[in-house]
């Protein structure tokens, strides 16, 4: 596959939507972006068969934003609210697309977990194990774990970070700490900094970004991105045709809908 460079931003002047003046700062350091994420999320315990069926995908590129359209659906489905948190994304691309993948990862981190709170697909769509496009979990302001991993590893291909180096990965968690007793299902995203690497994990759950050294109380089930499926330090294995019918799929027809591509 071949992966993008920078992200290509697409909006007209006539759309009204220059950054504030206060965006020249980065988002997580704004009032508005500190928003509590680390509820527990009790009763989210899956079948890890059952997901491992729903998560392999087709060869993707995201190459553009078409911040237009974005803007035009944010507006109408979730209002003025939308319409900022849109923009506020908009520029964390821009105030990133040339720094370092770590100020990238730390920058986009910071955004998603300060933004946006957490909940269950249950309360926020009325409906179980709904996975969000980046503007769907803009819109809401609200999302689980999946949709946190799922936004960060778009925004982050968005600004040139390869997917090889990127992974959404189902883990065990340990509730409360390393010796707890409370397992649950969780997601979050892994950036390996080279092949074979100790990936960086980031996490809705804290703030910091730790190599999975210091995240003992994370269990590794599998791992994904466009390009295939792991588990454990299996190399990545081809998808069934049941497995392209996927939560991921319809993610990425809906964010084709909505403007990235």
């Amino acid at each position: 596959m071949k992966t993008s460079g920078a992200v290509a931003i697409h909006a007209s002047a006539a759309s009204g939507c220059a950054l504030p003046r206060c965006l020249a700062a980065p988002f997580f350091m704004l009032p508005d972006c500190i928003m509590a994420n680390c509820r527990l999320f009790a009763g989210k315990l899956v079948s890890w068969q059952s997901v491992a069926l729903l998560v392999f995908s087709a060869s993707l590129s995201f190459a553009s934003v078409e911040l237009d359209r974005m803007l035009s659906l944010a507006s109408q489905r979730y209002g003025d609210r939308g319409v900022v948190s849109v923009t506020a994304w908009r520029g964390l691309l821009n105030q990133t697309a040339n720094q370092s993948d770590a100020v990238k990862l730390r920058w986009v981190n910071d955004f998603f977990n300060r933004r946006v709170q957490f909940g269950e697909d249950g309360d926020i769509w009325g409906k179980q194990d709904y996975w969000t496009t980046p503007l769907e979990l803009l819109g809401r302001a609200e999302g689980d774990c999946e949709d946190f991993a799922i936004a960060k590893y778009v925004t982050l291909k968005l600004l040139g970070i390869p997917s090889e180096k990127l992974r959404m990965t189902y883990v065990k968690a340990r509730i409360g700490g390393p010796q707890s007793t409370i397992v649950q299902a969780h997601m979050v995203l892994s950036y390996y900094p080279a092949p074979g690497a100790e990936p960086l994990v980031l996490d809705n759950l804290i703030s910091d970004i730790r190599p999975a050294s210091r995240r003992s109380d994370l269990t590794m089930v599998f791992g994904f991105n466009t390009e295939g499926l792991w588990v454990g330090a299996v190399n990545p294995r081809a998808a069934s045709a049941s497995q392209r019918l996927s939560k991921w799929q319809s993610v990425i027809a809906r964010m084709r809908e909505e403007g990235i591509d």
